[in-house]
C-alpha cells in the first residue's frame, strides 16, 4: 500500500485525520516560533512555511548572532533543527500526544540555545486546548505523513508555475500553518473595504486578493480538495462556468472546490489543476475589473 512512486497518490480524508489534527497541532508550534522570531511581513508572509525537498520547513530565522530552520522530515520522521553555527537537532516523529511534544519542542529549541517564547493556545482550529493539556491528538502514521506531504508538493509544482505570468504583486507558494493549507495569491493592488476578525485576518485581506491553493479537508468539507476565491467575491462569481469537469462552488464555504480525487484520477492530473486556476482567475479578475494589461504579461 506504500504508493512510493505515486505523484498523486490517494489521501482519504477519514483515513489520515487523526494523523492529520496531530500534525496540525506540532506543526503550529513551529509557525508559532516563526511568528515570534521573524520580522513581520505583509500578510503573515514572513511566518509561513515552505516545501522542502524532505519535507516543510519554516523559512530562515534569526536569533541573536545565528540564523536557523525547522524542518519537519516526513522521510525520516524527524524534527530537524539546524543553524548557522553548523549545530544540528533532532527530534523523532512518532505517536504522542501534542501535550508530550510540546514539552519535548521547548526542550529541544532550549538545548539548541534558540529559545522564543510563544502563546500556546492553536488557532484557526474550533474548541482549541492549550498545547500543554493536549492529550487527545496523539496519532502520527508516518506513511500517511509522507503521503501527504508528497500530494503537498506536487501540488505546490502547479501553484507556483501558475504565478509565472502574473507580474503584478503576488504571494509566494507557500505554506499556513494555521489554516494547514497551500496557498498562492494575486494582489490587484486595490485596497479591500475593511473586513471583520483577528487582526492578522483583516491584514490579509486588506488588498483586493484572488487566491489558489490545496487543503486537506476537515469536518465540513471532508476530503482534500483544490480552492479558489476572490476577496471580496465580486458579483456573478459563484455562477461562472469554470473547468474542469467535476469543480463547484461551494456555497457554505464562498469557494470553487475541485476534490483531490478528481485530479489524481485524471488523465493530466497537472492540466486539470491549471485549468481549474486559470478559469476561476479569468472569471474573478474580469468580474472585478482587474486591469490585467498591467498585471500579465
Amino acid at each position: 500500500m506504500p504508493e512510493r512512486n505515486a505523484r498523486w497518490p490517494s489521501l482519504p480524508y477519514e483515513e489520515w485525520k487523526d494523523t492529520y489534527a496531530t500534525l496540525h497541532m506540532w506543526m503550529q508550534m513551529a509557525g508559532k516560533v516563526a511568528v515570534a522570531l521573524s520580522p513581520a511581513i505583509n500578510h503573515s508572509w514572513g511566518s509561513a512555511m515552505q516545501m522542502s525537498p524532505r519535507g516543510i520547513s519554516t523559512a530562515l530565522l534569526p536569533h541573536d548572532d545565528r540564523v536557523f530552520a525547522l524542518e519537519f522530515d516526513f522521510i525520516d520522521h524527524q524534527l530537524v533543527v539546524r543553524a548557522s553555527d553548523g549545530m544540528v537537532k533532532r527530534m523523532a516523529l512518532g505517536p504522542r500526544p501534542v501535550a508530550g511534544f510540546h514539552r519535548g519542542f521547548m526542550e529541544l529549541l532550549e538545548s539548541a540555545g534558540l529559545d522564543a517564547k510563544i502563546w500556546s493556545m492553536p488557532v484557526e482550529v474550533p474548541d482549541p486546548t492549550r498545547f500543554e493539556a493536549d492529550t487527545a491528538h496523539h496519532h502520527y502514521d508516518p506513511e500517511w505523513a509522507n503521503r501527504a506531504w508528497r500530494v503537498l508538493t506536487s501540488a505546490w509544482r502547479v501553484l507556483n508555475a501558475s504565478r509565472a505570468g502574473f507580474i503584478g504583486k503576488a504571494s509566494p507558494a507557500h505554506f499556513f500553518w494555521g489554516s494547514f493549507d497551500l496557498a498562492v495569491t494575486r494582489f490587484s493592488g486595490r485596497p479591500a473595504p475593511p473586513r471583520e476578525g483577528p487582526a492578522f485576518m483583516r491584514e490579509a485581506y486588506s488588498h483586493e486578493v484572488i487566491s489558489h491553493g490545496f487543503w486537506p479537508g476537515n469536518a465540513t468539507l471532508p476530503e482534500p480538495a483544490f480552492y479558489a476565491y476572490a476577496a471580496p467575491e465580486p458579483e456573478g462569481l459563484k455562477t461562472a462556468p469554470i473547468a474542469p469537469a467535476g469543480a463547484y462552488y461551494h456555497a457554505g464555504m464562498g469557494e470553487f472546490i475541485l476534490p483531490y480525487e478528481a485530479v489524481r484520477t485524471a488523465d493530466d492530473p497537472e492540466g486539470a489543476i491549471m485549468a481549474f486556476i486559470e478559469s476561476t482567475y479569468n472569471h474573478a479578475a474580469n468580474l472585478a475589473g482587474w486591469d490585467r494589461t498591467a498585471l500579465e504579461r
